[in-house]
């Protein structure tokens, strides 16, 4: 009886001390979760939905607001796109093929982490502007790029590509070359090859690249601020909104484009781990 109580005793420690090291991880997740993101976003949308309904949706769907939401999510979904092809050649290189000064190309993609933004902005304002060093050969064309919203598509491709390359380079590293020569001594073309065998385990990784890329592109203010002109209606970008309405003491007007880019950002971003979960079923 005194061996049944003993184990009993035993096992109810066991479960408590148990209980305690699971509680306590997890304790702390939530409390850093929520101090750093739970409750710095209750605030903006407490502050924003304080306006009253009406008054939300005024400033929310307002003419500039519409138009600046517009530059913003369009353009970033462009560059993450457009990044999510050419990031895919540009890890494929990086991976499968050994050049001169392939060292410093790799270390040059995480160019954007390093750089700060308004070096950056800075650095592609005087390239392609109409007098720089690319942008001379477009101003003949009556092509301008820097100051206009191609402008702001340049600054979202160059600060999102290494998310794509970053992202997607590790999977490659641990493909197989055996799976290639396999299909190939089946029959099956360099075409099929990549299409029907290489690429369906790539797809999540491309699309988490994407999702990357997009949500750090609708984020970007350093750089854009000094490649594009602001000007509403034309390549104003919603960041750069939010900080004109700061300049004028709008903090309500701020909190609400705020609130619309947060939302829109979480909603496009579900969409994308939508797509994400699609494409580990195709691959599987």
């Amino acid at each position: 009886m005194t061996n049944s109580a003993d184990y009993f005793q035993s096992l109810t420690t066991w479960g408590r001390n148990k209980v305690a090291t699971i509680s306590i991880p997890w304790t702390i997740t939530f409390v850093y979760l929520s101090l750093v993101l739970l409750l710095p976003i209750a605030a903006l949308m407490s502050k924003s939905l304080s306006l009253g309904v009406s008054e939300f949706w005024r400033i929310a769907t307002s003419d500039v607001a519409r138009s600046a939401y517009n530059v913003t999510f369009v353009t970033a979904l462009l560059a993450a796109l457009i990044n999510g092809v050419m990031g895919t050649l540009v890890a494929w290189v990086l991976v499968r093929h050994d050049f001169p000064g392939k060292k410093f190309v790799d270390a040059a993609v995480d160019l954007p982490f390093a750089l700060p933004t308004s070096v950056a902005g800075l650095v592609l304002a005087t390239v392609y502007s109409d007098k720089g060093w690319i942008g001379q050969f477009f101003a003949p064309f009556g092509i301008k790029i820097a100051f206009t919203r191609l402008g702001v598509f340049v600054a979202m491709v160059f600060i999102s590509l290494p998310f794509i390359v970053r992202t997607l380079q590790p999977v490659l590293q641990e493909m197989e070359k055996e799976i290639e020569e396999a299909a190939w001594s089946l029959g099956a073309s360099s075409y099929q090859t990549f299409f029907r065998v290489l690429l369906p385990p790539l797809v999540p990784p491309i699309l988490t690249g994407v999702a990357l890329g997009f949500s750090r592109a609708v984020g970007e203010y350093g750089s854009v601020v000094i490649v594009s002109s602001s000007i509403p209606f034309q390549d104003l970008i919603a960041p750069v909104l939010v900080f004109q309405r700061l300049e004028q003491y709008d903090y309500g007007g701020a909190t609400v484009i705020g609130t619309v880019l947060l939302l829109g950002s979480l909603l496009l971003l579900l969409v994308i781990n939508g797509l994400q979960q699609w494409g580990r079923r195709y691959a599987a």
